[in-house]
């Protein structure tokens, strides 16, 4: 904990000499803006201009050239950037105890893991036509068979008048259905978070994240369609898609899987006073085939399954106190299906498990949290409170933290996380579930 602490310090010391910097990846290339002009005081937090950018499809245009002529314009580059997240992870309880259930186990010996990178990808984005743009994301670390594309969408807009109405493909390996459409910074989308400690901030990703085998929860795969109608007061996004990524892609043996889940988001984004707010809900549905086993050989890890949840959240960006802050809040619930025996390898026909929450334990949460600049668009000061419960045992976790830019696109972050509740309670033997405390040091770059 000390040497948490001395590293906290050593990035306030550092804010106070924070140089100026200007954006290098492909959506400031292609706008010539700087990071800023997009972000709500670091990245990925949009503010509403980059929402606006975001709803546009990525077509905007700045003082990049442009190659035009008859049913043709676009940049005369094509824009990329790379993203680098090397991180250091710590978990108290490292010898003993089964993990806290919401993902990976880090070391069992309790000395800490190093990640590098926990994240590299390279991105390619920005305009197609007019009316068309495209986001592609391609993972360079963490696959087994090279490069693989994580994540692609292409939007095509249409304006009548003061809304838009958009179709928008997609497919992504890791962050479910929310992808083809979002634009708050709550955690719905998993790239679109404002903390890097994303089951501890947001009650969606607490919740929804569950995964058994390779079904990953609310961030799995998935591939449909988005239909989307913005404008400025908000956004009402359905989407019909399956819970799998690249169908009939990257050599699978399976031609297509059927678009039978349902995902419903609404959100309203006005301007109350000097406060930017972005509220909403969603809600998931339907029953879809996940994977390539059927479900009567081994019910838990492929066959058909429900995606069934649902959550609310609250974004509010404004001005206290001459600083920049952010507030967020958000609750999410994932129910049981097929009475609970989820994982046990009980079939029931026509009565499937939760993709979104296989355990065969009900799951729900809800968040409040806060992002203050002390130094605008160098320093951010972060605290959250997560109250969880998992099968009626409850799951909190309390987080103080760090974001200090060295750049515009180069970021330090220090968080620590404490949590408490059932979960952390020592059973008969005097084990304790891992993972009680956390320390997470991470560089973030983007050029």
């Amino acid at each position: 904990m000390k040497k948490i602490v001395l590293s906290l310090a050593g990035v306030l010391a550092a804010a106070a000499f924070a140089p100026e910097a200007a954006a290098v990846p492909a959506f400031a290339r292609q706008t010539g803006m700087a990071c800023s002009a997009c972000h709500q005081q670091h990245f990925p937090v949009l503010n509403s201009f980059g929402r606006a950018f975001k709803a546009g499809g990525y077509t905007m245009m700045g003082a990049q050239g442009k190659v035009e002529g008859e049913h043709l314009s676009i940049p005369d580059t094509l824009n990329a950037s790379m993203v680098l997240k090397v991180r250091y992870q710590k978990q108290t309880n490292g010898a003993v105890g089964t993990g806290n259930g919401l993902g990976t186990v880090l070391d069992s010996t309790g000395n800490g893991q190093m990640q590098f990178a926990d994240e590299f990808a390279l991105l390619f984005g920005g305009r197609v036509a007019e009316n068309v743009g495209f986001l592609t994301e391609v993972n360079l670390a963490g696959t087994t068979n090279g490069a693989v594309a994580g994540g692609l969408k292409t939007p095509f807009l249409f304006d009548v008048g003061a809304a838009k109405f958009s179709v928008i493909p997609f497919t992504t390996d890791a962050h479910g259905p929310a992808y083809g459409y979002e634009l708050g910074s709550t955690g719905v989308l998993r790239a679109n978070r404002w903390s890097e400690m994303r089951r501890d901030t947001s009650a969606n990703q607490y919740a929804m994240s569950d995964g058994n085998g390779s079904l990953g929860g609310f961030n799995n795969g998935a591939t449909g369609f988005a239909f989307v109608a913005q404008n400025d007061m908000g956004y009402i996004n359905y989407t019909r898609y399956t819970p799998n990524h690249l169908v009939g892609g990257g050599g699978t043996a399976v031609a297509s899987y059927e678009m039978k889940s349902n995902y419903l988001r609404i959100a309203a984004t006005p301007t109350v006073g000097n406060w930017a707010l972005h509220v909403g809900a969603g809600f998931l549905s339907g029953t879809s085939e996940v994977g390539l086993v059927p479900l009567a050989a081994v019910p838990a890890l492929g066959g058909m399954y429900e995606t069934v949840g649902r959550f609310a959240d609250l974004q509010a960006h404004g001005v206290v106190g001459g600083k920049e802050l952010g507030v967020y809040a958000s609750y999410a619930n994932s129910p049981v299906r097929d009475g609970g025996t989820c994982g046990t390898g009980v079939a029931t026909a026509g009565n499937f498990c939760n993709v979104y929450n296989p355990t065969g334990t009900a799951h729900q949460a809800w968040q409040i949290g806060a992002d203050y600049s002390i130094i605008p668009h160098a320093l951010a000061l972060q605290a959250s409170y997560r109250a969880g419960e998992r099968g009626g045992t409850s799951d909190n976790a309390l987080l103080i933290g760090a974001i200090y830019d060295y750049t515009q696109n180069v970021a330090l972050h220090a968080n620590v996380v404490s949590r408490s509740g059932g979960r952390y309670v020592a059973n008969a033997a005097g084990v304790v579930n891992r993972g009680k405390s956390e320390y997470l040091m991470m560089l973030e770059m983007s050029w």
